[in-house]
């Protein structure tokens, strides 16, 4: 199957989906809306992927190019002839995929484009109308994401949900942290991860204040703080505003190949986003047997049952949070059993091998769809 896959940047995901579709035997082309100025992903395309050079791809997209984007994409698709365009998120690249009438076209939702965008305004409502009358299948992660869907109209028959999943092999029990913990001079500390965009629909502002109210109840408590994002003066001021510069180690945007090692030096995984689908950092986490901490979200609600494999808290509850990581200090042993039931239920769930083949059978869907419909047009 020829597939056009049409994404709005290069990240961690779009690398994962597309060394997977070529390992099962696509051919694939590689369309890119847009380059942001802080690349997310550092490992180059998969060799046997088809990079298009068109109009897009070069730098952040402006609505203003949207005419030219549109004829480009036509262009694109009569020279490449796909059997199946698959494109997200919902109001760009999937957008730009049903102006240009691509047929069959698969529309990938990245969570928050169903969940949050969508309800910005009139503008972005109707797009993402226009958008799913013209999908011919809706992929999506969560539940959340096709409850959404159907609110505009969407059939839910024609939605195929899978986790986005992980590898479970290279997210494991086993393995080292290859000393990260005893560098940091944290062997005895109990050690917090959150390792989410610093964005605001991601909350780390509220991980550091409530890090900050723990962290004087408990002095054993560190956190590992990775990323970046548009609020780091924000969070920088944060933490030494509470004198927290030799309890927060700041790592900065972590390589794929590195990131395993964060997930065993930790003892406790949080993330307080407001917003989420089946967050891929939560099921790595659940795969390194590492309790977690989330917000009580919807996207999180489908995995984390009070107890069992960590717990929840009010979003945006900064107190319920720091009484959320006091109360996991508290548990102590009990927390490898947590963890381990953490890794059941990603390896029951949230295996990629096992998840991916559910992408294949939505393009056979999408495909099968389209050919029914010209067939009862033509009678």
């Amino acid at each position: 199957m020829r597939v056009l896959y049409f994404t709005r940047d290069y990240t961690p995901h779009d690398y994962r989906f597309l060394t997977s579709l070529v390992e099962s035997g696509q051919e694939v082309f590689f369309l890119r809306l847009e380059r942001q100025k802080r690349q997310v992903e550092d490992r180059p395309l998969p060799s046997e992927v088809e990079q298009i050079v068109w109009r897009g791809g070069q730098r952040p997209f402006s609505w203003r190019s949207l005419p030219a984007m549109v004829l480009g994409l036509r262009r694109v698709l009569a020279r490449y002839q796909p059997d199946v365009i698959h494109a997200g998120p919902v109001q760009s690249c999937a957008f730009l995929a049903a102006l240009a009438g691509s047929r069959p076209l698969v529309t990938m939702s990245w969570g928050s484009d169903l969940l949050v965008d969508a309800y910005q305004n009139p503008w972005m409502r109707g797009i993402t109308r226009f958008t799913l009358r013209r999908s011919d299948m809706l992929v999506g992660d969560c539940q959340a994401v096709q409850r959404a869907a159907e609110g505009f109209g969407f059939s839910g028959e024609r939605v195929v949900l899978f986790p986005w999943g992980v590898d479970v092999e290279k997210f494991s029990l086993a393995g080292s942290d290859d000393g990260l913990r005893e560098r940091l001079g944290w062997k005895d500390a109990f050690v917090i991860l959150s390792l989410r965009s610093w964005e605001p629909i991601y909350g780390v502002d509220c991980v550091v204040r409530a890090f900050a109210q723990a962290a004087e109840a408990e002095p054993r408590l560190r956190l590992l703080l990775l990323g970046n994002g548009s609020l780091a003066g924000k969070i920088q001021a944060m933490i030494y505003e509470h004198n927290l510069h030799e309890r927060v180690y700041l790592g900065g945007q972590v390589s794929q190949r590195e990131l395993p090692r964060y997930y065993r030096a930790a003892d406790l995984y949080v993330s307080a986003s407001h917003s989420d689908g089946s967050s891929v950092s939560l099921l790595e986490a659940l795969a390194s047997g590492l309790p977690v901490l989330v917000s009580d979200i919807p996207g999180n609600r489908e995995w984390i049952e009070e107890g069992v494999a960590g717990w929840l808290f009010p979003d945006g509850d900064s107190e319920a949070l720091a009484a959320g990581m006091l109360r996991a200090v508290s548990t102590g042993s009990e927390l490898s059993e947590i963890g381990r039931r953490g890794r059941r239920l990603a390896e029951e769930r949230a295996d990629w091998r096992k998840n991916f083949p559910k992408l294949l059978s939505a393009y056979q869907q999408a495909s099968e769809f389209v050919k029914n419909k010209r067939s009862n047009h033509g009678h």
